[in-house]
């Protein structure tokens, strides 16, 4: 079994809502996203994403465009992210998400993918171009191997879908924020709390809430009503503009700040934001 059940257990036991930070992995290098993945979790991060690059990320928007091409242009693998986890695993024991897209995965080999995955310590697949009905091999070795396949679902999901959706996934379910690419919103649809009220009506399975959050009363608003917010862009906007260790500790601070806002507003509802 993965680690994420567990800790979502373990933070539902005190109260609390997962923060979910996603890195490039390989955004600017491998040293630095080792360096921002343990910054984070000391900073309060219960998991972590960690983004596969890819030549084609159709899901993304121009910031996360820009770092999978920095970080592709550094040499950055699926082999070398592998290695990246098998480091990290040394360091923490927080549960590590792949976050990517299918064509990595399908080149490398998807039984061996699993295997290798496992043996350096991931704890879950999220490829974002895999819908349910085509995912049977993926799975099937994800489970052979103890690791966990996430979802995610759409604001415009049917029911009838959402509970095919479910019924495929595991660890926990992705609810996106908004129609379109990810990237910071200014305000975030007030229709957020009924999305993951119907997500509940198909699953046991966590929620967690991504694409938009940019700003930690953001962070506190969904953690009114989610079970895990998840942060990518706004802190690949202060690694594209920090470098270096500069970034390193200004990712700590923002997610401090995160943490910060989700623990005072987890366990309640909080009102519309935006």
């Amino acid at each position: 079994m993965s680690r994420i059940p567990a800790t979502f257990a373990a933070l539902r036991a005190q109260g609390e809502v997962a923060l979910v930070p996603f890195f490039t992995a390989g955004d600017p290098d491998l040293a630095t996203t080792r360096a921002l993945v343990l910054a984070a979790v000391e900073a309060g991060a219960d998991v972590v994403e960690l983004g596969v690059p890819f030549s084609d990320p159709m899901a993304d928007g121009p910031v996360l465009q820009r770092a999978a091409g920095r970080a592709l242009a550094g040499g950055t693998s699926l082999v070398r992210v592998l290695a990246l986890v098998a480091e990290l695993r040394r360091a923490t024991d927080v549960p590590i998400v792949l976050f990517g897209y299918y064509n990595p995965c399908l080149r490398y080999g998807v039984e061996r993918l699993a295997r290798d995955a496992a043996a350096a310590g991931a704890d879950a697949f999220l490829c974002v171009d895999l819908p349910p009905e085509e995912d049977g091999e993926l799975r099937a070795a994800a489970r052979a191997n103890d690791l966990d396949v996430i979802r995610l679902l759409a604001p415009t999901t049917p029911p009838t879908r959402m509970r095919a959706i479910a019924r495929a996934a595991s660890g926990f379910l992705y609810c996106v924020s908004v129609l379109g690419v990810t990237g910071g919103r200014e305000a975030l649809p007030r229709e957020l709390p009924a999305l993951v009220a119907r997500a509940r009506r198909v699953t046991d399975l966590p929620i967690g809430v991504g694409f938009g959050v940019q700003r930690p009363e953001q962070a506190a608003w969904i953690a009114g009503f989610a079970d895990a917010v998840v942060v990518g862009s706004a802190i690949a906007r202060l690694v594209e503009e920090g470098g270096g260790e500069g970034a390193v500790g200004r990712v700590a601070a923002f997610v401090r700040a995160l943490r910060a806002a989700m623990s005072s507003a987890a366990g309640r509802r909080a009102a519309p934001l935006g």
